[in-house]
């Protein structure tokens, strides 16, 4: 690969491999910066006697330093490091106080509850930073707080908790990597808003798409399209129904729904063809220089400056410098700075998917899509253009395919046909919505092109919906581990080598990469076949306990989960997490033996046998019993009451347990219990 041979690449890698080592590790601070003094020092002495600044030695104390300089970044830009971070505050996770917070950034709501990202100024008396997601009890219609407002609220900070099931998706990893470590839960009256708003470019930006959006809603845009658009055009989401962000994830089309080097791409070409008129002369060529990356930073200010928007309004911005500057422009040297610039700044965009997915797909339409096109070469241009986008989407697809599948599970059948219908549409529909947008800006929309953006997006949507309707071209719950993940895209990289320029050596680590794929298999499966666990599962409708043996499940559960098994979403994700199946489907038993352990889940019935002593005991359903003389004649090792139960059931046994010393595990604080 001839992107490896550039050693900005190399930099890249070992700043980026440095992000890694220091978010996985946590290595101390003050070893990491003496090694960064030192680093730096060897550096500075082999620069400066090294003749040659091909040498080794200097190579590798150059990819040491960018590899330090990664660990000390993600350490200097962790929150959870700062001193004044909240997290260290000793009792502010225990007890009320009073929280002086700005509002940041509106999220979308949730069933009972409007969400926003906030930020921590003080607690009580003592300056604090950090972030946090307030989440506001909906009562009536409540109105939605301005960005930058300052907010005083009497509350306990709650910490993000682990996900209640096995195998679903860990929200409290997803809010950390945002370095979002706490959520604070109040009623509408218990806020009282200050009457200083902080107005910085959350501000501004928030008043600006405020300001279109109203200006359009007065235009009677209509309510589903407009959010559809502002999705499009802004990168905002939240109000977009369910339904819709379905319809365009089974069409393999909802990546237009967040701003991406597409849109950016839109409307760098744009920009550029609004202002053909001024001459290329230096001084005409800087003066559009400078309104296209006004222009391209506006976008993404107004977008919400998303990772994928700064990603992309970055890469763009070095793509005009480079055309003004009359240089032939490196696209890779172009990703790979812009991937330098972000990841300094803001480290923690490395771990957003968004992000991921965004380079990659760009990284593969540089790297493949010109193989791919060169196959053929069509003379009819509709053909050509056809060919094009064809290309481009199997190149995007190919590469995020495996990552698509680890985060996802499932994959669209039909992107092909998505891809090639939509793109033209959406490249009308990002102009004139651009267009649109400027002039709703300042109250000057003419009707007219409201209603054509509008009926474009209608029948955008109707033609993703006639796609997505088709399900038998969508295949879902596809389980991917970790391990097979990155063997799959060490085969994909080890194949397109060998394409673009068969060799032998080539050939062998082709084959190399599927060995690889086959131990990755063999070790995952031989694990899995080995392992025996049993699963007291946090499931507030129903009692569910299930017991695994290698791949093969038996599921002990009431009547109606044992009647649509396969539509319970905790049991599909554990499914799918261990690659196994049901192979057993009972009724809840009152004993259960596992590992030599002995089982008693009481129900509500409250019979209990007053001759065995379980191990565990495993109370569901709300039982109707004294706790204490229960724990008197049975004397468990551990008590485990899952969700079914009422909480205010639960304090008292919690109580009762405390009281004889007795281990007691609630499903609805503590998740899941696992027994192996």
């Amino acid at each position: 690969m001839k992107v490896l041979q550039f050693p900005l690449a190399r930099i890249t890698i070992g700043f980026v491999l440095g992000l890694l080592f220091a978010y996985y590790f946590h290595p101390s601070a003050l070893i990491v910066f003496t090694l960064l003094i030192l680093s730096i020092s060897i550096f500075g002495l082999l620069f400066y006697s090294t003749k040659s600044k091909l040498s080794l030695y200097f190579g590798m104390a150059t990819y040491f330093l960018s590899f330090i300089i990664g660990v000390s970044n993600q350490i200097v830009h962790l929150d959870y490091f700062q001193k004044s971070n909240y997290v260290h505050h000793k009792t502010v996770f225990e007890q009320p106080h009073f929280l002086y917070i700005t509002i940041r950034e509106k999220l979308k709501s949730a069933t009972f509850s409007s969400r926003y990202i906030a930020i921590v100024n003080r607690i009580d008396t003592k300056e604090q930073t950090g972030k946090i997601i307030l989440n506001i009890q909906k009562e009536g219609e409540n109105k939605d707080l301005t960005i930058g407002s300052s907010l005083l609220i009497k509350g306990t900070l709650t910490k993000n908790k682990p996900p209640n099931n096995p195998n679903q998706f860990n929200y409290s990893k997803y809010l950390e990597n945002k370095q979002i470590y706490a959520q604070l839960y109040v009623a509408d009256d218990q806020i009282k808003v200050g009457t200083q708003i902080q107005k910085n470019i959350w501000y501004y930006s928030s008043a600006l798409r405020t300001r279109i959006i109203r200006n359009l809603e007065k235009n009677h845009f209509n309510k589903t399209e407009l959010n559809v658009a502002i999705a499009l055009i802004m990168g905002q989401q939240q109000d977009i129904s369910p339904e819709i962000i379905r319809d365009y994830q089974y069409a393999g089309a909802v990546h237009i729904l967040s701003v991406s080097g597409l849109h950016i791409g839109f409307i760098l070409l744009f920009a550029n063809f609004v202002l053909k008129p001024i001459p290329n002369t230096k001084r005409g060529s800087f003066i559009k220089l400078i309104i296209i990356l006004l222009s391209l930073s506006m976008f993404g200010i107004i977008a919400g400056l998303a990772p994928s928007v700064v990603r992309s309004v970055t890469m763009f911005s070095f793509v005009a410098i480079g055309n003004h500057l009359r240089r032939s422009v490196n696209i890779y040297h172009t990703l790979l700075v812009s991937v330098l610039l972000i990841l300094l700044f803001e480290p923690s965009f490395l771990f957003d998917v968004g992000f991921q997915l965004s380079y990659i797909a760009l990284f593969f339409i540089i790297w493949l899509q010109p193989l791919l096109a060169s196959t053929w070469h069509p003379k009819h241009k509709l053909l050509k253009y056809i060919w094009d986008i064809l290309t481009v989407s199997f190149a995007a697809q190919i590469g995020t395919l495996p990552l698509s599948i680890y985060y996802f599970h499932q994959f669209p059948g039909l992107f092909f046909v998505t891809n090639l219908i939509i793109i033209p549409l959406l490249s009308i529909i990002m102009i004139l919505g651009v267009l649109v947008m400027f002039l709703a800006a300042f109250n000057s929309i003419p009707i007219f092109l409201s209603q054509l953006l509008e009926w474009s997006i209608y029948y955008l949507n109707k033609i993703i919906n006639a796609i997505a309707s088709l399900e038998q071209f969508i295949i879902r719950d596809i389980p991917l581990h970790y391990y097979l993940l990155i063997s799959s895209y060490l085969l994909l990289f080890a194949v397109i080598v060998w394409f673009k320029k068969p060799s032998f050596g080539k050939l062998s680590f082709v084959l190399l990469s599927i060995i690889t794929i086959q131990i990755s298999y063999f070790k995952i499966h031989t694990t899995t076949i080995n392992e025996k666990e049993l699963i007291v599962f946090n499931s507030k409708r129903s009692s569910l306990i299930t017991e695994r043996e290698g791949i093969n499940i038996r599921a002990y559960t009431n009547d109606n989960l044992l009647k649509s098994p396969q539509q319970n979403s905790l049991l599909q994700s554990y499914l799918l997490g261990n690659g196994s199946t049901i192979k057993q489907q009972k009724p809840l038993q009152n004993f259960m033996y596992f590992n030599g352990k002995k089982i008693f889940v009481l129900d509500s019935s409250g019979f209990y046998p007053k001759n065995i002593q379980p191990d565990i005991i495993v109370l569901t359903q709300s039982t109707k019993v004294n706790a204490e003389r229960l724990f008197t004649v049975m004397k468990p090792s551990l008590v485990i009451a899952d969700a079914s139960n009422f909480k205010n059931i639960q304090k008292q046994w919690k109580a009762s347990c405390k009281k004889r010393k007795i281990p007691f595990h609630a499903t609805g604080e503590k998740g899941f219990y696992k027994l192996n």
